[in-house]
């Protein structure tokens, strides 16, 4: 107990470090392509967010992998292989010579970015099912904090030092992180089992798929991130819209904390909540009251009333994630849990690769106002899925695998 204690402290703050590191480099993207030749506009916006998506598709084929990978061999080991391959890519990222090069190192860095997903599957797998949502709620607030600090440090790093060493110390705060997972965290001894047909990937594949409540979570998942997604690449231009303002990056990125800021505030009360009531009611209520919080936000004349609704949606929004994870906790059986947890964040990955793309079609043709009320509308879809859930009988994963094995 108090060696999980020990390690939950450490993932924290490793997970705080990487996705800060992860995220500073963000700010400058389109400007560090501007930089590697004369590009128009338009060059320079597509291949922003071409080699943006780029992480994210490498990722989306990688997470079972990895997640099998931890399964039968550690999670600690993942866990330092990702935090390496993260910062050698960022490191090699200074030294490009042309955009294909750093399109490249950006799938590269795709495929060892597991770290956060192996280390929720890790701390997962040593918690127990009752406090699962707390515990998962707790750890996502180490990713939202480096996730809202990353932007603003790599911003003002690049201002002050330029785009090539803040590559470099981008890369060196990773491997900060993977020598504290190297030293600080003790993971039990995995017994390895002999190879067993039941656990197979072709098995857990066919349960996967023939679990109502796993598959239909994970797809919730996807549908939360594809609007999470959707609206952020806009962000900044609804904010120059809705005020006269010069310093629109720096509001927009006051706006984009905002949800952030709810997120960590209140995600270990969601998760503790879900723990005592059940994570399909609570996970039903938060995304009902997401769709409420998110369509008054095409409605603001103001800033300040965007900024607002923002932060009360982040303060729903930071339950959903770990409520999803825990009922992956929650339905897995242990010694498939890091490879169905894996499936489950490659859901996640496709969200974050279809949301940015939906949003961008669906305000070429409504504007971006339109964009929230498609999100609302995925929000719904989801809560009409979990509710359908609750009625359905109950099935066990571990019996699905053992009967079709």
């Amino acid at each position: 107990m108090k060696n999980m204690r020990h390690n939950f402290i450490i993932i924290l703050v490793a997970n705080f470090i990487v996705a800060a590191s992860v995220t500073m480099i963000m700010p400058f993207l389109s400007l560090y392509i501007d930089t590697l030749g004369d590009f128009s506009d338009d060059y320079v916006q597509t291949w922003a967010g071409i080699i943006f998506a780029a992480t994210f598709i490498t990722a989306f084929l990688m997470s079972p992998i990895w997640g099998r990978i931890a399964d039968k061999y550690g999670y600690k080991p993942i866990m330092i292989i990702n935090c390496f391959g993260v910062g050698l890519s960022i490191f090699l990222m200074g030294y490009v010579q042309n955009v294909e090069q750093f399109f490249v190192l950006r799938l590269a860095m795709g495929v060892v970015t597991g770290f956060i997903p192996t280390s929720i599957a890790f701390i997962s797998k040593h918690t127990p099912k009752e406090v699962a949502g707390k515990t998962l709620g707790t750890l996502q607030m180490g990713s939202v904090g480096g996730t809202l600090f990353g932007p603003v440090l790599g911003g003002l790093m690049a201002d002050t030092f330029g785009f090539k060493y803040t590559f470099l110390i981008t890369a060196v705060t990773i491997t900060i992180a993977a020598t504290i997972i190297i030293f600080g965290i003790h993971e039990p001894a995995i017994i390895r089992k002999v190879k067993n047909v039941i656990y197979s990937r072709k098995n857990v594949i066919w349960a996967i798929f023939h679990h109502r409540l796993i598959l239909n979570v994970m797809f919730v998942t996807s549908l939360i991130q594809i609007g999470n997604f959707s609206i952020q690449p806009l962000l900044s231009l609804y904010v120059s819209e809705l005020t006269p303002s010069q310093e629109v990056a720096m509001l927009a990125g006051v706006t984009f904390s905002a949800a952030g800021l709810g997120n960590i505030c209140f995600a270990r009360f969601w998760g503790k909540l879900a723990d005592h009531y059940g994570y399909e009611r609570i996970l039903s209520y938060l995304l009902i009251l997401a769709v409420i919080f998110i369509i008054p936000q095409a409605f603001v004349t103001e800033l300040w009333q965007l900024i607002i609704l923002r932060f009360l949606f982040g303060i729903i929004s930071g339950g959903l994630i770990p409520i999803t994870s825990a009922l992956i906790r929650r339905e897995a059986p242990i010694e498939v849990q890091g490879e169905i947890m894996g499936y489950n964040q490659s859901f996640r990955f496709l969200g974050n690769i279809i949301g940015p793309v939906l949003g961008g079609v669906v305000a070429s043709l409504g504007g971006i106002h339109s964009v929230f009320y498609t999100t609302g509308l995925l929000f719904f879809i989801g809560f009409v899925i979990m509710s359908f859930l609750k009625k359905l009988p109950v099935q066990y994963m571990d019996e699905m695998l053992k009967k079709h094995a």
